[in-house]
């Protein structure tokens, strides 16, 4: 008897427009360590191609490389304003350059388009690109607090002084014994619960 197809899951896909460097490299590490496909391209000619593939459901886009004036920007202004309800399928977190605050933040505020500013916090920066994906159900739910503060952050400590400025400096990298013991407790329930709902979905093969 042939067994029932397996229900496998869309993977995210994020397409970053970054220039080539250690900050470009950080981010991939990052938002691979989620499992998520991630492609970095510097070569804003490229951007469009990629939209039309309609394979991205957030692009996160250097706007010092990209410019506020530029058709690119326009494009992509549009794109994450179209509602759900209304067929939107892409999001874009705009990434400001530390020293082109003054030049970019208002625009982006004036046109309510989500960015940060670098040297960024970790779990502030994952936090905007969990809420874009939900917003347009990418996944179905945010990344949990405590992901952020005990294991992202903690999974950089070593690299963050070492391959990029792109990460804030935080004098909270350290945790006592307890509350790593605790995020471990929790990311143990967590996968439990995923494993029992996968069981659940497609059927306990031992029944």
């Amino acid at each position: 008897m042939a067994s029932p197809p397996q229900i496998v899951a869309k993977q995210v896909s994020i397409l970053v427009l970054d220039q080539e460097g250690p900050s470009a490299m950080a981010l991939r590490q990052v938002l691979d360590s989620e499992g998520w496909r991630v492609r970095v391209i510097a070569d804003t000619k490229l951007l469009f191609t990629e939209l039309r593939s309609g394979e991205w459901s957030l692009v996160i886009a250097n706007i010092g490389l990209l410019g506020a004036s530029s058709v690119g920007f326009t494009t992509l202004r549009e794109l994450t304003s179209v509602p759900v309800e209304e067929g939107g399928r892409v999001r874009c977190l705009f990434v400001v350059p530390e020293t082109a605050g003054g030049q970019f933040v208002g625009v982006l505020e004036s046109a309510k388009l989500p960015y940060v500013v670098r040297p960024y916090h970790l779990h502030d920066f994952l936090e905007k690109v969990s809420d874009l994906l939900v917003e347009v159900k990418a996944i179905e739910a945010p990344l949990r607090q405590v992901r952020y503060e005990f294991g992202g952050l903690r999974k950089k400590k070593k690299e963050a002084g070492r391959t990029t400025s792109m990460f804030a400096a935080r004098d909270s990298y350290g945790y006592s014994e307890e509350e790593l013991a605790e995020y471990e407790r929790q990311e143990a329930e967590s996968s439990q619960t995923r494993r029992h709902k996968v069981r659940t979905n497609l059927g306990d093969p031992r029944r």
